[in-house]
């Protein structure tokens, strides 16, 4: 990525200006460009998204103001549940874009890929995790990208932050929390071979927090079952 590639729009510098703020490029990703910004004094992170050309220009349009929408929504449902989870700040429809609170501290698999976590480390995120999971899938929430990227280890008080609700969506199916709990597996068992008794933990916690813990993690087995299948025939 370069700083061109990840370049702001003019309206939204001229938000910033108008707010005193400044403006830091962080990372682009398929959907969306992410800053570290200053509104008012206030620090924050930034992501817009940016339009589609592929797609009909009403079409992408209504597309993205819809998942701005449901974006910034869940964050605050998220919270509400008892999720840590960033607060937002300001959403700007206009410019595509929605402004959270900057979490100060490193993803988790930076933490785990760092060689510093003890036992008593991982038994600690996985219960948060687990907790954290289980609030958002009661709640109805699935987050569709659980992974060590979007977890964060806050440098405050090293609790775990979930982050990134960009594809997140309502559901309270057992096969969509199962689908989101594998996901979570095969990203700590692909990225973290060594501590995949993180995902025992995270587990342990899901099953003591969620009301609902047999039916999802029933269809949790299923689909891991169905995973491992397609794996084996390629």
């Amino acid at each position: 990525m370069t700083t061109e590639t990840c370049a702001p729009t003019p309206a939204l510098l001229a938000l910033l200006r108008a707010c005193d703020g400044s403006i830091e490029p962080r990372s682009q990703g398929a959907e969306a460009r992410v800053y570290d910004v200053q509104l008012s004094g206030v620090e924050c992170v930034a992501k817009q998204r940016f339009a589609k050309t592929y797609r009909l220009r009403e079409l992408d349009e209504r597309l993205t103001r819809s998942r701005l929408s449901a974006e910034a929504r869940t964050m605050v449902r998220a919270r509400k549940l008892g999720v840590l989870a960033p607060h937002v700040v300001h959403v700007d429809a206009k410019e595509s874009c929605v402004y959270m609170e900057r979490i100060r501290g490193c993803a988790l698999k930076e933490a785990l890929r760092s060689g510093e976590t003890t036992r008593e480390d991982l038994r600690r995120f996985g219960e948060e995790i687990g907790v954290a999971v289980a609030k958002l899938h009661d709640g109805g929430i699935i987050h569709g990208d659980l992974t060590t990227s979007n977890l964060m280890v806050r440098d405050e008080d090293g609790r775990v932050v979930v982050i990134d609700f960009g594809l997140s969506y309502p559901s309270k199916l057992p096969e969509d929390k199962g689908v989101d709990l594998y996901v979570l597996e095969r990203a700590i068992t692909a990225a973290h071979p060594s501590q995949t008794v993180l995902f025992d933990d995270i587990l342990a916690a899901y099953k003591k927090t969620s009301q609902m813990w047999c039916s999802t993690l029933n269809r949790f087995a299923e689909v891991r079952a169905r995973g491992r299948k397609r794996s084996m025939v390629g």
